[in-house]
């Protein structure tokens, strides 16, 4: 396939619901009330035009109702659109909700080959690549029962383990990215990055900009069915905030700073991103190591500004959010046409097991507009060896002289008073 051609075209689509005022309940009030019952056309997508390019990662941004879903679905065929048209080229797999096209009564392992046969892989197929399946999802144990006793977070692995598996073309993806715990998490956005590098093509619904930024090179973004922007992320990014900040009449400062910092370019910027390698040759990152965490960056113009580190869990957990200020109470200034590195250093690292996610933010003193925000993806993995579990390593000891502790107890006690008679 050439570079320029399109694997999606969604040209001028609408989908339109039929919506009885008083829907009926049996066959018989449907052919009493044939010529009463009101019905209205409820329009889930409105002439929605866009295309996606061979290789690309487009993300679908949008309130709840905005027509996310409808438009996933009408791409991936199972619905029709009532008017327009849609191309897809090459072999597409949709992962659009859990469990979709799983039967309950049937195996995890009869699902997977009817999952396959339903797409027109033949059994020989999915034979070859059944055990990559179950590797995937993590259902050695339970590929053989029957998946209406499956967890939802087994639903997603199962479902997400098909569809990745049978290396598509064209992946379309409606917020399973969210579901799971944080090691199935980490495997899906691992996969997604290697389906990026060998050139397939992404279409992923999501409500989380964070995600867009970190996978996408382009993205849409709907309201109320009809699509308000195509094209860069931040941009796009900045549309979607104002889009919901716009439902409550009334902008906030915080959204309109945000709004503000995506939609301007900025004369403050990152050039570089780092995080230091853990020490030793290891390959993780240990509680106690020291991590170094800073970036470099030009200024056009002299400017007093505050870098600011934000550390997320996997999962999507806040672990930390601090700026230069909060540690110093001064701002960083820079002088015109300038290179400048600043970085924040971590002694004894109070991270236990997991893999944690760095985004820095360039903005002015009073935090309410961004010159520039990290867009490389910036991680890195702690692994501790130990039997405890939690995300926190607490500067713990063990005091063990119980003896001792009754004894203090004891003399803590005050005397007892004679009663007065």
């Amino acid at each position: 396939m050439s570079a320029e051609l399109s694997a999606i075209e969604v040209e001028q689509v609408t989908k339109a619901f039929r919506v009885h005022s008083e829907p009926s309940k049996t066959l018989k009030e449907r052919m009493l009330s044939l010529h009463k019952s009101k019905a209205n056309d409820f329009f889930a997508l409105k002439g929605v035009n866009f295309d996606v390019k061979v290789g690309e990662t487009v993300g679908i941004l949008g309130h709840n109702g905005s027509g996310k879903s409808t438009l996933l679905k009408t791409i991936a065929g199972t619905l029709r659109p009532t008017d327009g048209l849609v191309r897809v080229r090459g072999r597409l797999s949709a992962l659009l909700e859990l469990g979709a096209g799983f039967h309950p009564d049937l195996t995890g392992r009869e699902n997977i080959f009817l999952n396959g046969s339903i797409l027109g892989f033949s059994k020989e197929h999915m034979v070859e690549i059944f055990d990559d399946i179950v590797e995937f999802s993590e259902l050695d144990d339970f590929i053989d029962q029957q998946v209406k006793y499956y967890s939802s977070g087994m639903y997603a692995r199962l479902g997400f383990a098909v569809a990745v598996n049978l290396e598509p073309d064209v992946l379309l993806i409606d917020e399973v990215l969210a579901v799971g715990d944080e090691a199935f998490q980490r495997k899906c956005f691992e996969r997604v990055r290697g389906f990026q590098e060998a050139g397939r093509t992404i279409l992923l619904v999501t409500h989380s900009p964070e995600q867009v930024r970190r996978l996408c090179d382009r993205v849409v973004v709907l309201d109320h069915g009809r699509m308000i922007y195509l094209g860069e992320v931040n941009k796009g990014v900045a549309t979607y905030r104002r889009s919901l900040a716009e439902k409550g009449h009334e902008i906030p400062d915080d959204i309109q700073g945000m709004i503000e910092a995506d939609e301007t370019t900025s004369t403050v910027r990152f050039v570089e991103t780092f995080v230091s390698p853990p020490p030793d040759g290891r390959e993780n990152h240990m509680p106690g190591d020291q991590i170094c965490i800073g970036a470099r960056f030009e200024a056009d113009e002299a400017v007093e500004l505050r870098f600011r580190l934000q550390l997320h869990s996997h999962d999507g957990m806040q672990m930390m959010n601090v700026s230069n200020f909060d540690i110093s109470q001064t701002d960083v200034g820079v002088g015109a046409g300038t290179t400048n590195v600043v970085q924040f250093v971590i002694n004894n690292l109070p991270l236990m097991d997991g893999q944690y996610l760095i985004t820095l933010v360039l903005s002015d003193t009073m935090d309410t507009y961004e010159h520039d925000r990290s867009q490389q993806e910036m991680m890195f993995s702690v692994v501790s060896g130990r039997t405890v579990t939690g995300r926190v390593d607490f500067d713990l000891h063990l005091e063990t002289d119980l003896e001792h502790e009754r004894a203090v107890a004891v003399e803590a006690v005050p005397e007892a008073q004679p009663e007065a008679s």
